[in-house]
């Protein structure tokens, strides 16, 4: 099996995976190759080669439907990546976990805060660069 960073190491694959976990809320079973691959503006055999790879890493499931294949995001292998990260930007002092962004520490409270706004701008982000992907 690759290596987790080897595997997100790609841009294309991050974005597969951005997509399959905007759309996971919804529950509607899955994201179509087709889908994928009107979002991301590439060809299918682009697309379903950087499947297969998240697919072997274990990021991703699929369900078969007739001759349709439906993704789904499995972010568990994931939690390698966090567990690696988490060290660099935590402290314990004083019985308190400060967490480091960049030269600034923040109590945990405020660095949970700060995550939920960071996710909520990266996914914004990605709809806006998806849509004005799909006008282009």
């Amino acid at each position: 099996m690759a290596d987790i960073f080897d595997v997100i190491a790609d841009g294309t694959r991050r974005e597969i995976l951005q997509i399959l976990l905007s759309r996971s809320s919804s529950g509607d079973g899955g994201t179509s190759v087709s889908q994928i691959v009107h979002e991301l503006g590439v060809s299918q055999p682009t697309v379903s080669k950087h499947l297969k790879v998240l697919r072997e890493a274990d990021l991703v499931t699929v369900r078969e439907e007739g001759q349709h294949r439906y993704y789904s995001l499995q972010s568990t292998p994931l939690e390698t990546v966090d567990d690696w990260l988490v060290p660099f930007f935590i402290d314990e002092a004083d019985g308190e976990t400060i967490v480091r962004i960049g030269s600034s520490a923040l109590p945990e409270p405020a660095a949970q805060a700060a995550e939920f706004v960071g996710r909520a701008a990266a996914s914004a982000k990605h709809a806006v660069t998806s849509a004005f992907r799909r006008r282009t």
